[in-house]
C-alpha cells in the first residue's frame, strides 16, 4: 500500500517550508500525488520527496525553477545524460571557485591572527635587525590597491618563465621598494633562482616606523632625517611593508637601511 505524507511531514523531510511546497504545486513543478477533495490537504509519496530533493540539488547549481521544470520533464535518456554531464561540469567549476575563495579566507584569517599575536603599540621609530632578503620587483605595479592585493602573488609567478616558475616560492606579503624616487611593488622570495627583476635587501639594522597611507611620506622623511642626524648615514632606498589593518584597510611599516 502506498504511503502518504502530509505537507508538514514532507516539508520537514526535504527541509523546505510548506509554503514553498504549495508554490511548487501552483507552478506545476512538484505536484502532490494526492489532494483531498474536501479539505484540499496535500499528500506526498516517497517519489515526490525524491523529486523535491532533486529540485533542491538543481537549485544549488543555479538553475531557475523554469529550467528545473523543463529538465524534470525530459523523457529522453540521452538528453538526461547530456544534461547531467553539463551539470557535473558546472558543479566542478563552482567547487573550484569555492575552494579558491576558502584558501584566500584561510590566508587572510591566519594573517589577522598573526597581526593580533604580534600587535605592538609602537610609537615613533625603532631599530630592527633583518637577514639578507631577496625581493622580486614588479614590472608594472607601483601603487597598492584592492585589485592588486587580490591574488597578489600570481602577478609575480606569471612574469616568470615557465621553465623556472617551479623553483620560486614567495612569502604571503606585499611591499613597496623605493629608490631614486621610483617606487615598485615587490614580493619577498622564500626560494628562487637568479633571474631579471630580483633585488637584494642587505642584512643589518633598519630604522623602522609604522604609519598610514596618509602620513607615509611624512614618516619616511622623518626616518631619513633621523638616519642622517643620529646614525650618520644616508639610506639609498626605503622599504614599505604592507600591514593589514582591516578587511579593506592596510597600513605600512617603513624601513630604511642603517647598515
Amino acid at each position: 500500500m502506498r504511503q502518504y505524507y502530509s505537507i508538514g511531514e514532507t516539508a520537514k523531510a526535504v527541509d523546505l517550508t510548506p509554503e514553498t511546497l504549495r508554490h511548487y504545486d501552483r507552478i506545476g513543478l512538484v505536484k502532490p500525488s494526492k489532494t483531498d477533495e474536501w479539505t484540499q490537504y496535500r499528500y506526498y509519496t516517497e517519489l515526490d520527496i525524491v523529486r523535491l530533493n532533486t529540485v533542491k540539488i538543481l537549485q544549488i547549481m543555479d538553475l531557475s525553477l523554469k529550467e528545473i521544470k523543463k529538465v524534470l520533464e525530459y523523457d529522453d535518456l540521452e538528453r538526461i545524460v547530456a544534461f547531467l554531464g553539463e551539470a557535473e561540469k558546472r558543479a566542478d567549476e563552482k567547487i573550484a571557485a569555492l575552494q579558491f575563495g576558502r584558501s584566500k579566507i584561510q590566508l587572510a584569517k591566519r594573517d589577522y591572527e598573526k597581526k593580533i599575536r604580534e600587535k605592538q603599540s609602537v610609537e615613533g621609530s625603532f631599530i630592527q635587525e633583518f637577514p639578507l632578503r631577496l625581493i622580486m620587483l614588479s614590472d608594472t605595479l607601483n601603487t597598492p590597491s584592492l585589485d592588486t592585493f587580490w591574488n597578489y602573488l600570481s602577478h609575480f609567478y606569471e612574469r616568470l618563465d615557465p621553465s623556472v616558475r617551479g623553483q620560486f616560492e614567495f612569502e604571503d606579503l606585499a611591499g613597496i621598494y623605493t629608490e631614486d624616487g621610483v617606487s615598485r611593488l615587490f614580493a619577498l622570495c622564500i626560494r628562487c633562482v637568479d633571474v631579471d627583476g630580483l633585488k637584494t635587501l642587505p642584512a643589518g639594522r633598519y630604522l623602522c616606523a609604522n604609519c598610514t597611507e596618509e602620513n607615509r611620506d611624512a614618516v619616511l622623511k622623518e626616518l631619513m632625517e633621523e638616519a642622517h642626524t643620529q646614525h650618520n648615514t644616508t639610506p639609498g632606498f626605503s622599504v614599505h611593508i604592507v600591514m593589514v589593518a582591516g578587511i579593506l584597510h592596510w597600513n605600512y611599516q617603513v624601513q630604511v637601511y642603517l647598515g
